[in-house]
């Protein structure tokens, strides 16, 4: 331990985050699915979604707003689509449970979707894209979350940070993946700001007079900005409908008005799809892989960088040498347990 940070192992990482976990009332399923994700995101440096997420997840559980016990329930409604019913539960075990069957329909008919509904999700969508990628097939994802994000031309919050993810496999290595909020920033990113005093770019946020601001703890207090302008603004729209509207769950503004200033963690559906391509392609499965792959070169023999390819880096380090965690948030993490 230096004066700054902590180093710590990726299995004592786990086992911190489970064991806080369960120590504030999660059920032991619960825990070990995020857990698992905490750790994927420490593992991988995303800061905003690693080990600083448990103590989101904590304020949650302790405001009531989560139900630390609920088992998720699945329901086969077509053949290409399941629902997952998380009973206010988080949305990771919710994930973990549905997985098998949106999988074995996807492999089945070619393409499947997931709706998990009722659930709590502070996640990054990356985790469950490269859980489909795992098994071989591509992977999209997508969430609304709480109304913290203006639309493009406006000042006052309608979308949530509304992240999108796509991961496609690869025959050797990591996927191809890119998660991004449609938002300018992710908002765990806007909170680390604000704990740290650190000054925010201009156009990430505007203050509550709708006026851009370098103040993240003024940002927080008005309206954070979508990427692209309006087509981020689109984009984001379309999240709300296809992972709220049409899973029959709450957009955005919905779950800002269930949290009642309660500050939990955003509780919404989430879509979830899968494309087998061995179905789609059939005997053409290794010419198109090979067409995939002629393009990912050329991209790469320019000396341009895949999306997540930071990411992946990152997690050759921490596998090898662990990570490290900020002193003073770690010393936040331990008072958890108390």
């Amino acid at each position: 331990m230096s004066d700054n940070h902590v180093m710590l192992t990726l299995d004592e990482v786990y086992d911190l985050s489970r064991k806080v976990l369960i120590h504030n009332g999660m059920s032991s399923e619960h825990a070990t699915s995020i857990a698992k994700v905490i750790t994927q995101g420490q593992r991988d440096e995303c800061q905003s979604h690693g080990i600083y997420r448990l103590l989101v997840c904590v304020n949650t559980l302790r405001n009531g707003k989560v139900d630390p016990q609920a088992l998720p329930t699945v329901k086969d409604v077509a053949p290409g689509i399941v629902t997952v019913d998380s009973r206010f539960g988080y949305s990771l075990l919710g994930f973990d449970t549905g997985l098998p069957t949106l999988i074995h329909k996807a492999k089945t008919n070619g393409i499947a979707a997931m709706a998990i509904n009722n659930c709590f999700h502070f996640s990054a969508l990356w985790p469950e894209v490269e859980a489909i990628a795992e098994r071989g097939l591509v992977g999209i994802a997508m969430s609304p979350s709480h109304s913290w994000v203006a639309p493009a031309g406006g000042n006052k919050p309608v979308f949530g940070t509304n992240p999108l993810a796509f991961a496609w496999p690869r025959p050797y290595g990591n996927p191809f993946v890119f998660d991004f909020a449609t938002s300018a920033v992710a908002r765990g990113d806007l909170e680390l700001h604000a704990r740290t005093n650190q000054p925010i770019p201009p156009e990430w946020a505007v203050d509550a007079s709708g006026s851009p601001t370098t103040d993240p703890k003024e940002a927080l207090k008005g309206a954070m900005r979508t990427f692209g302008g309006y087509k981020g603004s689109a984009l984001s729209a379309m999240i709300e409908l296809l992972a709220g509207s049409l899973i029959g769950d709450l957009t955005s503004a919905q779950s800002q008005a269930f949290d009642g200033g309660v500050g939990a963690t955003p509780c919404h559906g989430e879509l979830v799809i899968a494309l087998d391509p061995k179905v789609f392609l059939g005997d053409a499965y290794q010419r198109g892989l090979d067409s995939a792959e002629q393009m990912f070169n050329l991209i790469t023999e320019q000396g341009a960088r895949l999306p997540s390819q930071r990411r992946f880096d990152a997690r050759a380090r921490s596998q090898a040498n662990g990570v490290q965690v900020p002193a003073a948030l770690f010393e936040d993490i331990l008072r958890l347990l108390d």
